[in-house]
C-alpha cells in the first residue's frame, strides 16, 4: 500500500477509516505549551499585547516562475485582479464539484514567486498540480515541523512572529526605531528590528490588528529577543502553544475544514499521488455528527464564510460548480455560545459514577483532525459546530460552525457533544456519553474589537461582493 485510493479501497469505509484514525491530537510543534499560564495569555491579546510564534506549526511552499501566476490562478476561487507584489490574499481552492480543499495565505513578493503559508492539504494539491501539469514553476517546500522531533534539531526557512495587541503599535515603533509605515490590511513592507530589514505583513487575529514578522530562520534568536525586549514595558506576553489556537474563537476562523477529496472520478489522479501516510490518509473526523457517505463532510466555500472571495472573472478548477450553486441558499458560518449551566453538568459528570461526558479540554476542546457535531433544532439537524474551546476574555465556551440559512442570530440551538455508541477507536476519546448543551447563534466575529477592526474582510463581511 503506497498512496490513499490504495488506502481506501482497502478500508471500504472512507467514514470508518477516519473516524477511528489512530494519529492521536493535534501538536502544536516546538513552542512551548506556556509561558506564564493560558489565561493570562488569551487576556493579554485583548488587554496589552502578546507575540504569537508561528514558525512551526504551518507548512511553506514558496512558488516562482513564469507560470506560478497562471498555475495558482487556475487553482482559486480568487480573483489576481490587483493583486501586486507586495500583498497577500486568503488563497481558497476548491474541487470541480466546487467543495473546499483548505486554505493559506499567500504572499506576493515579487511578479513570479509566490510564498503559501497554512495547513498541509492546500499546499499538497498546489504541489500535484505543479508537478503535474505543464507550469513553468519550481517549487520549495518546507513541510512543518515534526510534531515530536524526539530531541532532533529543527530548522525552517522562516521565522514568523505576530505581535497583536492594543499595545502592539508602540512595541512595533520602539523596535522599528520611529514611526512604523502605514501599511494596509493584507498589504506588505518593511521595518527594522535589531538591526536587520525584516517583512512585515500587517495582519489581525486577535482583534487589534497587528504586525506579522517574517525573515530567515536563522535569525529566529535575534528577533525574538528583540521583541520580547521591546514589549517589556508594555505587557508583552509571549503566548505558547495552547492558548494559541484558541484566539481564532474570538476571531472567526474555521482552521481545519475535511478536505473534499476522498470522492469523485476526477480526484482519483491526485489521491494515487498523495501517499498512505498523508495528511489526507492519516487524519480523524470527531464529533457527535454520523454519516455513512463522506461527500456530506465537504463543505462549500459559503459554509465557511469564503463565499466574498468566490470570482468568476478567470478560469478556476471549480468555476462552473460554484456558477451553479452561487444563487442558492447556503449556509453560513457563526459563533456559538455555549450555555455556561450545561457546560457546568458536562464538567460534573466527570465527578459522579457513571458513564461520564466526553471531556472538553481547555482551553481547546477539539480532539480530532476536523470535528463535526450536530446543531439542533426542534429534533432536525440545522448546523455544524466544527472548532471549540474556551475563551477567558469572554468567560465562555465557544465553537465557530455553519448554519442553514434560516437560522437566525440570537436563536437558541441544541449542540449534541460526544460520539455516538460510547466513542470511537480514536486514541483521543474515552468511553463517554453523548450530551445536548444550549447554544445560542452569534455574530463571527464573536469579539467586538475583531468585528470592528476587521474591515473589508471574510471575519466581517456577510455577503458576497
Amino acid at each position: 500500500m503506497s498512496n490513499l485510493e490504495q488506502k481506501l479501497k482497502s478500508a471500504g469505509s472512507t467514514v470508518d477509516m477516519l473516524r477511528n484514525s489512530k494519529i492521536g491530537a493535534y501538536v502544536y510543534p516546538v513552542v512551548a505549551p506556556e509561558f506564564t499560564n493560558w489565561r493570562d495569555e488569551q487576556r493579554a491579546w485583548r488587554e496589552s499585547a502578546v507575540l504569537f510564534d508561528q514558525s512551526h506549526h504551518m507548512a511553506e511552499l514558496k512558488v516562482e516562475g513564469p507560470d506560478a501566476e497562471k498555475l495558482l490562478s487556475y487553482l482559486a476561487i480568487n480573483s489576481f485582479k490587483n493583486f501586486t507584489p507586495g500583498k497577500a490574499k486568503h488563497f481558497v481552492p476548491v474541487t470541480p464539484e466546487g467543495y473546499v480543499i483548505g486554505d493559506v495565505i499567500m504572499f506576493r513578493e515579487s511578479e513570479t514567486e509566490f510564498n503559501l503559508v497554512g495547513r498541509a492539504p492546500t499546499v499538497s494539491w498546489v504541489q500535484y498540480h505543479a508537478e503535474t501539469g505543464d507550469y513553468d514553476v519550481k517549487l520549495t517546500e518546507d513541510p512543518r515541523s515534526p510534531s515530536r522531533p524526539q530531541g532532533k534539531p529543527v530548522l525552517r526557512r522562516h521565522y514568523r512572529f505576530q505581535v497583536q495587541g492594543p499595545n502592539a503599535p508602540a512595541i512595533l515603533e520602539k523596535l522599528n526605531g520611529g514611526p512604523v509605515p502605514e501599511i494596509k490590511f493584507f498589504n506588505m513592507d518593511w521595518i527594522n528590528v535589531a538591526g536587520k530589514k525584516v517583512r512585515a505583513l500587517r495582519h489581525g487575529m486577535a482583534g487589534v490588528p497587528g504586525l506579522e514578522l517574517y525573515g530567515p530562520y536563522e535569525d529566529y534568536d535575534v528577533i525574538r529577543d528583540a521583541i520580547i525586549a521591546a514589549g517589556e514595558e508594555h505587557g508583552l506576553v509571549a503566548v505558547g502553544s495552547r492558548a494559541y489556537a484558541t484566539n481564532t474563537l474570538e476571531s472567526g476562523w474555521i482552521p481545519s475544514p475535511l478536505p473534499a477529496i476522498y470522492t469523485g472520478e476526477s480526484m482519483k489522479g491526485y489521491r494515487e499521488w498523495l501517499s498512505d501516510k498523508s495528511y489526507e490518509a492519516t487524519g480523524a473526523i470527531g464529533g457527535s455528527y454520523i454519516s455513512e457517505n463522506i461527500e456530506d463532510y465537504y463543505l462549500t466555500p459559503w459554509d465557511l464564510g469564503y463565499g466574498i472571495y468566490v470570482k468568476f472573472d478567470h478560469d478556476f478548477i471549480g468555476r462552473e460548480a460554484l456558477e451553479k450553486m452561487a444563487d442558492g441558499p447556503h449556509r453560513r458560518k457563526v459563533t456559538f455560545e455555549w450555555n455556561p449551566d450545561d457546560v457546568i453538568a458536562a464538567f460534573a459528570t466527570m465527578f459522579q459514577e457513571g458513564d461520564n461526558a466526553k471531556f472538553m479540554d481547555l482551553p481547546l476542546s477539539n480532539y480530532a483532525s476536523s470535528s463535526y457535531d450536530r446543531i439542533m433544532k426542534d429534533g432536525k439537524m440545522v448546523g455544524l459546530s466544527m472548532f471549540a474551546g474556551y475563551s477567558y476574555n469572554e468567560r465562555r465556551m465557544l465553537s465557530l460552525g455553519t448554519v442553514d440559512a434560516d437560522i437566525k442570530e440570537g436563536d437558541v440551538l441544541t449542540l449534541v457533544w460526544g460520539e455516538p455508541d460510547g466513542g470511537s477507536g480514536k486514541t483521543t476519546v474515552e468511553p463517554s456519553k453523548q450530551i445536548e448543551i444550549r447554544v445560542r447563534v452569534s455574530a463571527v466575529p464573536y469579539s467586538r474589537d475583531a468585528r470592528e477592526s476587521y474591515v473589508d474582510s471574510w471575519r466581517s463581511r456577510k455577503s458576497a461582493a
